[in-house]
């Protein structure tokens, strides 16, 4: 691969990444029909790369086929799409570039773009009967993630971070490298010589992981290294599934009860439990409703969830019936004592005015 290395930390005392380590990284790929490798071109997708064309070539039967999301944002993004297509064939493993098109938004940007990415990743990976998309995310972006959601407010479900493996659209999602440092991987690319890119933005300070980034030094003296905010969201993300074994086990003993397009609690029993479980069985029920409707799957804001659970809570201490949307979900209390959680109805049609004569 032709390129540039950029400016890169120093890797010291940095292992790279041998075959057997890699192997066992990539054992879930045993079990897949075929993966794609999402691959930008930086030090960790040319690793993620590199390593799993080594690995099939070791004898692994699992095919591989590779992908660079060109956003379009950067004069230079074409060039480096075809940079990691010359690198990919060099390995044996087909490569694909797929494009942002249309108009690209001028607020959020990182945040859109990374959904348009996994989107067309996604896709692409059914369209190719591959049932796994791997991404190269690593244990600094860990730290970010956990980073900018503590400012955000978030609650432990937020500080769990990223899942080594999650699902998008039928597809699951692979980050092999989620527990390694970032020096490990770039003193990877250099122990096998495979040159890669650094893309500028990654150190463009409108953009909060890029401040973030720049503060991690200072961070890390402090005693808030990425290695410890790691181990944070694997503890938080430990207290997340007990959290939500403990929903299941309610809606077990407390099922829904179902009429029509809606679900209903007996509001005493939703009451009676722990405040987490109770902001947690609105978040579900919510979800389950809005689903239905086809609405975006993306999980409720924490700080609407306390304040409706806030207010619920005053209505049936109370008896006063409440009634509040949330996501296109009507969450009502009514004296009859039940929670009800239903689609909005559809809004009825503005009338046009009537001009007098």
């Amino acid at each position: 691969m032709r390129g540039v290395s950029g400016r890169v930390k120093e890797t010291a005392g940095a292992a790279p990444i041998g075959d057997e380590e890699a192997a066992n990284l990539f054992s879930l790929w045993n079990s897949a029909t075929g993966v794609l490798i999402a691959v930008s071109g930086g030090p960790d997708s040319i690793a993620l790369l590199g390593l799993a064309a080594r690995w099939r070539a070791g004898g692994a039967q699992t095919p591989l086929l590779a992908a660079t999301f060109d956003h379009g944002l950067r004069a230079e993004s074409a060039r480096e799409a075809r940079m990691v297509s010359e690198f990919a064939e060099s390995h044996g493993v087909t490569h694909h570039t797929l494009k942002w098109v249309g108009e690209k938004p001028t607020t959020r940007i990182q945040e859109l773009a990374r959904e348009a990415r996994y989107d067309a990743l996604a896709r692409h990976a059914l369209f190719n009967e591959r049932s796994h998309l791997a991404v190269a995310h690593h244990q600094g972006d860990q730290a970010e993630t956990v980073l900018l959601r503590m400012a955000a407010g978030t609650g432990v479900a937020g500080l769990a971070g990223m899942s080594k493996v999650s699902w998008r659209s039928g597809v699951t999602i692979h980050r092999p490298f989620l527990d390694l440092p970032k020096p490990r991987l770039i003193a990877t690319c250099r122990a096998y010589g495979w040159l890669f890119i650094e893309d500028p933005s990654n150190e463009d300070d409108r953009f909060a992981r890029a401040r973030w980034r720049s503060l991690a030094p200072n961070l890390a003296a402090e005693g808030l290294t990425p290695e410890r905010l790691t181990v944070l969201a694997g503890r938080a993300r430990r207290a997340d599934a007990a959290l939500e074994g403990m929903v299941d086990a309610w809606l077990a003993d407390h099922p829904p009860g179902a009429f029509r397009q809606a679900l209903l609690l007996r509001a005493i029993e939703w009451s009676a439990a722990p405040a987490e479980l109770r902001l947690r069985l609105l978040a579900r029920l919510i979800a389950q409703v809005a689903a239905r409707r086809g609405d975006d799957p993306a999980p409720q804001r924490l700080d609407r969830l306390e304040k409706l659970a806030d207010e619920l809570d005053q209505a049936v201490a109370s008896g006063r019936p409440l009634s509040r949307n949330l996501r296109g979900v009507l969450v009502r209390f009514d004296r009859s004592g039940a929670l009800t959680f239903a689609p909005e109805p559809p809004r009825r049609p503005r009338s046009a005015a009537v001009r007098s004569s």
